[in-house]
């Protein structure tokens, strides 16, 4: 049995969800997201204190396994749709600085070209200085994919710990050289 699986989700009174067929669809005020879940394996319902339950209709290893998967997207969804997600980015270097253009983000890494990044629809960045973004959506798939591809354009290296990162990752300093 999964113990977060049996945990139910709170809809708040500016959401809603709707099941139709094999398909999820949750609706609030920062827009609506439409999830896929298996209704041969598990049902669901929304009980007078307005909450959303998600229970296997037969208790087999598989069902028990993706129980708590299905919860923690569909709780992921609702917290979305009502709250957003999002991911604050800094970037740290010398004349390392981000600024937008139309639709896209400009990046100044250090290399002799600038670096482009087109972003996705759905997402919103604000660059509240050169050197820090924020990255906010009401996917998290969506949200965490952005920033991982954003990361990846610089990672951070452990010598001086020139690159993108999240606001509070720890980054593992290295000793240089010595003589």
């Amino acid at each position: 049995m999964s113990k977060l699986g049996k945990k139910p989700i709170l809809l708040p009174k500016d959401s809603t969800v709707k099941v139709d067929g094999g398909s999820l669809l949750v609706s609030g005020p920062k827009g609506t997201h439409k999830l896929m879940f298996n209704e041969k394996m598990f049902s669901s319902k929304i009980n007078e204190k307005n909450e959303f339950e998600i229970s296997p209709k037969n208790k087999d290893k598989k069902s028990s396994l993706m129980w708590g998967t299905y919860r923690s997207l569909i709780n992921n969804a609702v917290l979305g749709v009502t709250k957003g997600h999002e991911k604050n980015l800094e970037l740290s270097g010398v004349g390392f600085r981000a600024s937008m253009k139309g639709d896209k983000l400009v990046f100044q890494l250090g290399f002799s070209h600038e670096v482009t990044y087109t972003i996705p629809k759905g997402i919103i960045v604000k660059i509240e200085k050169q050197t820090k973004l924020n990255i906010s959506g009401s996917d998290k798939e969506l949200v965490s994919k952005v920033s991982a591809d954003i990361k990846s354009l610089k990672p951070v290296e452990p010598y001086k710990a020139k690159g993108i990162k999240e606001k509070d990752q720890f980054v593992i300093r290295k000793e240089g050289k010595k003589k």
